[in-house]
């Protein structure tokens, strides 16, 4: 097994930093390199990448998202954005419509990039000895967040992500069986046993932080009716109708 096989299939999360140690300039740098190389929809790029250091806007993130203080005691916290702002200026310059708003489509692919650069940025954190922990919770809080961050229309934060040095050592945590996951030629349904053997697997795993089974927390959460408030700052932001 090479490194960088080693590398992925030992990520874990980390959300225990140390305060005072902060990555150096070359190494943000060659993270910030790597995410912009991360593949893209027709070489659109369509996110943006803010990188947060003042630690007051950091404190003010996680007096909203108290569940995260990393987001502040990290080196660096990088927020990414899924940006169709860009090819709206440049719809506006070449003097043709920009109805974006009328499908899914091209969220979806903003989205999509973001995603790729976002996991670009893990990896190269994590070859360089740092760790991370991304942060889709932001989304809680996605217009009080836009304000602060003076987001244009057109733009929508997808998930943050929290670097440093880790002072907390975590295990790999265990994944959905292949059985669960893998399909070949067509989609195949699995017997209820791999969930429920996967769900012994985390319940033996016993992640502090897990409060329910992995059954009973997303049947819990998916309950529920989708968080409007993500509904309502799509639409602010000409995203979606």
């Amino acid at each position: 097994m090479n490194d960088t096989l080693k590398l992925l299939q030992n990520h874990r999360s980390y959300r225990n930093f140390d305060e005072k140690y902060q990555i150096s300039e070359e190494e943000l740098q060659q993270i910030l390199t790597s995410a912009r190389q991360a593949p893209s929809w027709m070489n659109g790029q369509m996110y943006s990448i803010l990188v947060i250091k003042n630690k007051k806007i950091r404190q003010q993130l996680v007096e909203w998202n108290p569940g995260n203080p990393h987001m502040l005691k990290s080196s660096v916290f990088l927020l990414f954005l899924a940006d169709l702002k860009r090819t709206q200026r440049i719809s506006e310059r070449h003097h043709v419509n920009y109805p974006i708003d009328e499908g899914l489509h091209p969220l979806i692919i903003a989205t999509t990039d973001a995603s790729l650069a976002l996991q670009n940025a893990i990896i190269a954190s994590e070859s360089l000895g740092l760790g991370v922990v991304p942060v889709g919770s932001v989304r809680n809080n996605i217009e009080e967040i836009s304000e602060l961050l003076h987001l244009p229309d057109y733009v929508y934060p997808v998930a943050g992500l929290s670097i440093g040095k880790p002072i907390v050592d975590m295990k790999v945590k265990p994944r959905l069986p292949e059985a669960a996951v893998v399909h070949y030629d067509t989609y195949k349904p699995y017997e209820d046993k791999v969930i429920d053997d996967y769900e012994q697997t985390m319940l033996a795993f016993g992640e502090a932080r897990e409060t329910k089974p992995w059954t009973k927390k997303f049947a819990d959460y998916f309950e529920s009716k989708p968080a409007s408030n993500v509904d309502r700052y799509l639409k602010k932001q000409k995203l979606i109708k």
